[in-house]
């Protein structure tokens, strides 16, 4: 078996994850979310314990794109005439 310190078990430069029940990362990875719901995810996870209204303020930010990504990303499948499930 292998003897090195698994990734969940320290943290780099803080605790503001630390005393989740479920660290951010797990539950992206679980949930099969990408970099802009997996940032929505982090920084809203965080915030209280971090970086206060800022990372409120980049929740909105990552939104934002997400929505406009999302919006071209259903125009294009609109007009390919493909539907996504």
């Amino acid at each position: 078996m292998d003897n090195k310190v698994k990734a969940n078990e320290y943290q780099v430069a803080g605790t503001h994850y630390s005393a989740n029940a479920i660290q951010p990362w797990d539950y992206i990875v679980a949930n099969g979310l990408g970099y802009l719901e997996g940032n929505i995810i982090k920084y809203t996870t965080r915030w209280r314990r971090k970086g206060g209204i800022q990372d409120l303020e980049k929740v909105i930010h990552y939104a934002q794109k997400l929505i406009e990504v999302e919006t071209i990303r259903k125009l294009k499948e609109d007009h390919d005439g493909i539907q996504r499930t």
